[in-house]
């Protein structure tokens, strides 16, 4: 409003339409919410009124609803809903969780201040910041057609009867017109500011989209455990068993050729499907290994413990399983883990331990090598870590020189299955 171009621009008439139409809705507000209300406490000993009492808890959604598009006349910003969608379809559940929502209650409340207070607010900046400025610049006009030429009355208190009085009053109104649709501007600016942080707040959006960019994120990584397993069954169906069908196919025609040459190139070939087969059995189980997937996450550490090169000592305390993407990220964080300590620690001994407690899963990886490790030295491990925090986890190290390192993962979840392992 302090540039100079404002009167000329459309804000001014921006800003009389918001409030005017404010004052039209609230007016529509009102009787609506009064009329829900009073009908349903009526009928309530009936029970015919309780759904009329659910729409009155409901009335501040399309309150709100027309608001949100209202703001759009004095606020480019936009202004989404802060609701959360349903579990799943139909009116119960849409109901539900409405009711439940801080947003519809938060929405109600600006409803019924509405409806109670601000649109008398937004009426009385309009009447005299517009209506009054135009009545006296129509001074003029009114001693010309009702006054007959003699006399006029000014906003009802001043009497005019000479024209240079009413062209006068004219110049007033203008001036006092223009005054008007600053007074318009900032009543608008203040009500629709008022408005945003009742029903849309910038901040509340903020943390909507934080919500669902972590809703988002875990189901990423769900669609990814997914499709690791998609893979790996495929390959484990499919292309290792036509390996293992050639190796066996390749080693009868090995016995049964004669000593020569093709002899010798069938030997090379078995091998080589052999080595393929082997290949694959270790992709296979690095992409997402069976054994997981069947018996769970103690058995699998187990597994990689018994494959790693350096001897690994597992005490581990899993009363069942958990859900796929925490058992995933656990094992890989494991076995990134003991790969390190077989490539870097130098350690004659590893140890992996843990257990479940109190809606929580803590794994640790010690090893007693030479430590110096760090996290972000190209270990892999901070991969893995982005990983754990989508799960809202928590990947510790400790490797001072001359050790021990210990590496220390812990997941917030729950048992999916505790009779898997309890009996």
């Amino acid at each position: 409003m302090s540039r100079p171009g404002y009167l000329r621009s459309a804000w001014p008439w921006r800003s009389a339409v918001y409030l005017l139409s404010g004052a039209l809705a609230g007016v529509v507000a009102l009787v609506g919410i009064v009329t829900t209300a009073v009908l349903g406490g009526a009928l309530a000993v009936v029970l015919v009124g309780l759904p009329l009492l659910v729409l009155t808890a409901l009335a501040g959604l399309p309150v709100a609803w027309a608001e949100r598009r209202r703001l759009g006349l004095v606020d480019l910003d936009p202004a989404p809903p802060q609701h959360q969608a349903p579990g799943a379809e139909g009116l119960w559940a849409w109901l539900t969780t409405r009711l439940r929502e801080q947003a519809t209650w938060r929405e109600l409340g600006y409803a019924l201040l509405f409806a109670g207070l601000l649109w008398p607010v937004d009426a009385l900046a309009v009447t005299v910041a517009l209506l009054f400025p135009l009545s006296v610049v129509a001074t003029p006009v009114m001693m010309a057609t009702v006054g007959g030429g003699e006399e006029a009355k000014v906003l009802k208190q001043w009497t005019v009867t000479t024209w240079p009085s009413a062209f006068g009053f004219a110049v007033l109104g203008v001036v006092l017109l223009a005054l008007g649709a600053y007074v318009l501007g900032t009543a608008a600016g203040a009500r629709a500011e008022l408005t945003r942080l009742l029903i849309a707040p910038r901040d509340g959006d903020l943390g909507v989209k934080v919500v669902e960019l972590s809703r988002s994120r875990v189901r990423l990584v769900d669609a990814f455990e997914a499709e690791r397993r998609r893979i790996e069954r495929d390959l484990h169906d499919g292309a290792q068993q036509r390996l293992v069908a050639l190796t066996m196919t390749l080693g009868l025609a090995r016995l049964d050729a004669p000593e020569g040459a093709l002899a010798d190139q069938l030997a090379r070939a078995h091998d080589e499907a052999g080595k393929a087969l082997a290949e694959l059995r270790e992709l296979i189980h690095g992409i997402h290994p069976k054994v997981l997937a069947d018996y769970g996450l103690e058995a699998a550490v187990s597994d990689a413990a018994d494959r790693s090169p350096v001897p690994v000592d597992v005490d581990l305390d899993l009363p069942g399983r958990f859900s796929q993407s925490v058992e995933a990220a656990a094992y890989f964080v494991v076995c990134e883990a003991l790969a390190n300590v077989a490539k870097h620690s130098g350690a004659d001994r590893a140890q992996v331990s843990g257990g479940w407690s109190d809606g929580r899963l803590a794994l640790r990886v010690r090893d007693d090598g030479r430590g110096g490790a760090d996290v972000r030295g190209g270990s892999g491990l901070t991969g893995l870590a982005d990983r754990v925090s989508v799960l809202d986890g928590r990947l510790s190290l400790s490797s001072p020189p001359g050790g021990p390192t210990e590496l220390r993962v812990e997941f917030p979840c729950e048992l999916t299955d505790p009779a898997d392992r309890c009996g």
